[in-house]
């Protein structure tokens, strides 16, 4: 009689594969759901520089193969990009530093520094690009090899760049990081620009078909030239939101909506010399408040405790100082 064991093995180890692969699933889901809010940042950044790698690769291997100088300042931006999103990686870990004796609080403006370097990339990208531009625009040398690449790489990079600046907008504004959100506008702009740059790329090869079209040759150096005036009106916004934050500037309209809150609160009299400052993407509050001066102690550090109930509602994860005055 023939032994039916090891058939009976054979089907229990294919019954128990799926079984693995449920289980490996689970463990690497509750792997990614259990990270912290810095690992998290920082895989969003890691992500970032392996994407940046491959566009910048992708565009200087087909800028110098066609002569583009769309795609070749597309391939310094994207490079650009990625000493950014580098810099980035490096200021979202180092600003996840807990407080110590020398920085009470907390190592955040690394963030802010991180955005104010990009800034500073994005300007030298600007002078190249129009300087390039001008120089073939005036002297007329203009030999730009239009082919499938051309368009298949600007269009990857397109795509790319749609899922890399969503991805750090919403990683940017769940953890309210300027660094990741200084990195997702430089994704973002890599959107326009590569349109900007296919857009080039189509009227040469227009003015190669239509013999009597030969200005439309020069429609690559002209797009190199609105890459570098996007450029430009980026590197303004996000220079002042940089330096507004190293300055230590309040976050726009929210002093005025601690003080109209906290005033809400049956016992406070008054609120004042609200001060609010930003350290990365921790809040920092201090506050005054005027009270019955015959209030028991007790009912003083109740009030205090609902005081910050109420600002968390209002800048969740605010580190809050308040300071009760007597009527």
């Amino acid at each position: 009689m023939p032994c039916l064991r090891p058939r009976i093995c054979r089907e229990s180890q294919i019954i128990q594969r799926p079984e693995k692969l449920l289980s490996r699933f689970k463990k690497r889901f509750q792997k990614k759901i259990g990270q912290t809010p810095d690992e998290q940042k920082a895989s969003v950044a890691q992500s970032s520089v392996l994407a940046a790698c491959g566009l910048t690769g992708g565009k200087l291997v087909i800028g110098i193969m066609t002569g583009s100088l769309g795609i070749l300042a597309e391939a310094l931006h994207s490079a650009l990009d990625l000493v950014a999103a580098i810099i980035t990686l490096f200021a979202v870990k180092a600003s996840s530093i807990p407080a110590d004796r020398d920085h009470p609080y907390g190592h955040g403006k690394v963030e802010n520094l991180s955005a104010l370097f990009e800034t500073l990339l994005l300007i030298l990208t600007c002078f190249w690009i129009g300087r390039e531009a001008i120089k073939r625009l005036v002297t007329g040398q203009v030999h730009v090899e239009v082919t499938f690449w051309s368009f298949a790489v600007m269009a990857v990079s397109i795509i790319v760049d749609i899922s890399r600046s969503r991805r750090l907008f919403q990683a940017a504004k769940k953890y309210n990081s300027q660094a990741l959100e200084a990195d997702a506008l430089h994704f973002s702009t890599d959107i326009w620009s590569s349109a900007v740059v296919i857009l080039g790329l189509g009227c040469v090869a227009l003015s190669d078909v239509f013999k009597g079209a030969d200005f439309l040759h020069y429609a690559d150096a002209i797009a190199a030239l609105v890459v570098g005036l996007i450029v430009i009106q980026v590197s303004l916004k996000l220079g002042v939101r940089t330096i507004n934050a190293l300055l230590d500037s309040a976050p726009h309209g929210l002093g005025e909506k601690v003080i109209e809150r906290v005033e809400r609160i049956p016992g406070i009299v008054n609120c004042h010399n609200v001060r609010v400052r930003a350290s990365g993407a921790q809040v920092f509050i201090d506050l005054h408040v005027l009270m019955d001066a015959e209030l028991p102690l007790r009912e003083v550090h109740r009030l205090t405790e609902l005081i910050e109930g109420v600002i968390h509602e209002i800048s969740p994860g605010a580190d809050i100082t308040v300071h009760p005055e007597p009527r």
